[in-house]
């Protein structure tokens, strides 16, 4: 059904057509009866009493609805959640209200990717509903099975896995692909943190009380007051889980607004000035940013440990293809033949420079000192077995086979190369997620939004 050609009036009375059939039906059915006479007439005493709505319109979402369904089906689902977390509930209505801001932000998400062409075809579907059971150590209809037991319809859990799938493609495409840190920025983060000294880590909650875009005077003050009410209660021993999912606007709310571990600098400054002086198991004031006011609980710190030391191990490999002209046998009898020739005092690099399909067969098929995870797993498995000088029987690996050789293995001090990664990973993680943050609030302030009343 196309909504669009609908106005809002005939889009609901459609929809609910669409989510009542049975009534509908009754409805006419009643319709089509001759009368049964005056209210005191026997045939009235014994009529069918009226027919009450199966379901209500909580909000309008540009050209969608979100049902009362749709909010008792997610709220079911976050007190489980929330149960299996031992987190407090909080009340319903305070509850209900928080996931039907996260309905709403995921259904005009999800309406923005369908309109810019994002989709999920059924095999990529099936292989992340294949990977997810692999995960529980399940094979696909095991864990359809499992899923049953919870209470939970495989088809509703595969469209949310879907929905999953497109959001991270939109932000993807919209927010983290526009995201660069340049070694400019690296430098003079490293600089930065060389200045400070040696970097905390922070494991902290975190409640965000929003102010919407372009807020009068009056929304502020409301939006603060409402920050002071849940920075009063914690002073007063209340469960930060439990206010976290009452009252915070950030996407963790429901998770017990808990942020992990982060290191200083991958927060806003203002954060991180604040919990460097805050003990385990304080609360902050309220902070105000541009997008809010926010209240902190610090949980535990620690010192990061600077210096890191790994076994890299100097490698080389030839490499074969499998193709439509080159089966999996052919390919590992070839290699069986060059080992055969290596054993008999062939040099490997000639072989690797005739021989092999990898990019490294110019350079002998020297792939240099190379450090754990740096290669795929059956490679580093296979890489880890053999000793200096040994050659290695032919491994499969996603690339094709491989004759694997070691030549030599160090320990070696790897911090410069850790610190470089770990710092673009900070600058990028912090940029992303103020991106993501700005991009969302533009998106919602630039949608259609109704509420409507829930009962």
């Amino acid at each position: 059904m196309n909504f669009k050609t609908l106005n809002r009036t005939l889009h609901v009375i459609a929809l609910l057509a669409t989510l009542l059939p049975g009534t509908v039906r009754a409805a006419q059915d009643d319709a089509a009866q001759p009368s049964s006479g005056t209210p005191n007439s026997p045939a009235a005493k014994h009529a069918a009493p009226p027919i009450k709505p199966l379901d209500s319109i909580v909000a309008v979402v540009n050209d969608d609805v979100i049902t009362r369904y749709d909010l008792d089906e997610h709220y079911d689902r976050a007190v489980q959640q929330l149960k299996a977390r031992k987190i407090p509930l909080p009340p319903r209505a305070v509850l209900e209200k928080q996931l039907l801001e996260r309905m709403i932000n995921d259904r005009i998400q999800l309406q923005y990717a369908n309109q810019t062409g994002i989709r999920v075809d059924g095999p990529t579907l099936d292989k992340a509903l294949n990977r997810i059971a692999a995960q529980n150590n399940m094979n696909l209809e095991q864990f359809r099975t499992a899923l049953a037991k919870e209470g939970m319809a495989f088809n509703k859990f595969r469209n949310d896995i879907r929905d999953e799938i497109i959001l991270q493609r939109l932000h993807e495409r919209d927010v983290d692909s526009k995201v660069n840190v340049t070694e400019a920025e690296v430098d003079a983060y490293l600089e930065n943190q060389a200045k400070q000294g040696q970097e905390d880590e922070y494991n902290f909650d975190h409640i965000l009380i929003r102010i919407p875009e372009a807020a009068t005077t009056e929304q502020i003050q409301k939006q603060r007051a409402r920050a002071q009410k849940v920075l009063d209660e914690l002073r007063k021993g209340a469960d930060f889980a439990q206010l976290s999912a009452s009252y915070s606007d950030a996407s963790n709310a429901l998770d017990g607004g808990n942020v992990g571990w982060r290191r200083g600098s991958q927060l806003p400054t203002v954060f991180a000035d604040i919990l460097a002086k805050m003990q385990p198991g304080q609360v902050s004031d309220i902070i105000r940013s541009s997008n809010g006011f926010h209240i902190l609980k610090l949980v535990d710190k620690r010192g990061q440990n600077a210096k890191m030391v790994v076994q890299q191990t100097h490698v080389r490999h030839i490499l074969i293809k499998t193709n439509e002209l080159v089966s999996a046998t052919d390919a590992k009898n070839r290699l069986l033949q060059i080992r055969e020739r290596l054993l008999n005092g062939a040099k490997f690099a000639d072989m690797a420079r005739q021989y092999s399909d990898d990019s490294s067969a110019a350079k002998g098929g020297d792939l240099g000192w190379v450090s754990p995870g740096e290669t795929v797993p059956e490679f580093e498995h296979a890489m880890n077995a053999l000793k200096p000088g040994e050659i290695s029987q032919p491994v499969q690996s996603p690339f094709g086979f491989h004759l694997i050789e070691v030549l030599a293995r160090r320990d070696q001090d790897v911090t410069k190369e850790r610190q470089r990664l770990l710092a673009r990973q900070a600058l990028r993680q912090r940029k992303i997620e103020e991106a993501q943050e700005e991009w969302l609030r533009q998106l919602r302030d630039s949608a259609y939004v109704e509420y409507r009343n829930a009962e």
